[in-house]
């Protein structure tokens, strides 16, 4: 699969590391230094290369959306056309200072985003774990019992081939239900965040879900 990062900070540059190690053909783009894009690329090995957002959106089969919310109308419109792409988002709508949600209740940022580009079909995936513990999901991909991860989103095609990406990367694909449902899954991932982030542990925190009775 061709995959275009949009976005290379923590989370797209891990992301992107991983689909390269998983066998998939990764360009990054879109960093504050050119030269952090060619390290990505260097030290992902395989078949990764460092690119503009417009080269990373061209032949891809799946875009990953990474980056802050302020910056999503930059990117967008630096990728161009996105029109029948898949574009899988983990960028949570938050202020300037990532103190809280600014679309939330009656919508998602996920929600807004496909308002925004309407030829694409979004899914909302990887905004509910912290990207410190993402490398050691993928060590342990092996394991006979995987974390989960929710995603959503509204066309089938779109959701099994994020639900390929998640399998890739380690964790046990939890679909959600419609694009819609990201109205619960992204104050969710706020909740990851409080207990990774300010909870006692560390920030190498997952979740699974478990089902009981029949």
């Amino acid at each position: 699969m061709r995959v275009g990062i949009l976005g290379s900070g923590l989370m797209g540059g891990k992301l992107g590391t991983l689909f390269t190690r998983a066998g998939h053909e990764v360009v990054f783009s879109y960093a504050r230094r050119p030269e952090k894009l060619d390290r990505l690329a260097r030290e992902a090995g395989g078949n990764a290369r460092a690119g503009t957002p417009g080269e990373a959106a061209r032949d891809a089969d799946a875009l990953l959306l990474a980056v802050h919310w302020s910056r999503i109308e930059d990117v967008l419109q630096q990728a161009g056309d996105v029109s029948g792409k898949v574009i899988v988002s983990c960028s949570l709508p938050m202020n300037a200072d990532d103190t809280e949600l600014v679309v939330a209740h009656t919508s998602s940022g996920a929600e807004e985003l496909a308002k925004r580009v309407p030829g694409a079909t979004v899914i909302s995936a990887f905004n509910t774990i912290p990207s410190e513990v993402l490398f050691a999901v993928f060590e342990a991909r092996g394991n006979a019992t995987r974390p989960s991860l929710v995603y959503c989103g509204d066309t089938g095609s779109g959701k099994q081939l994020a639900a390929r990406l998640i399998r890739d990367v380690g964790f046990d694909p939890v679909d959600a239900g419609q694009l819609r449902i990201a109205r619960y899954t992204e104050p969710f991932g706020l909740l990851v965040a409080q207990l990774a982030y300010e909870g006692e542990g560390g920030p190498e925190l997952a979740y699974r879900f478990e089902r009981y009775g029949k």
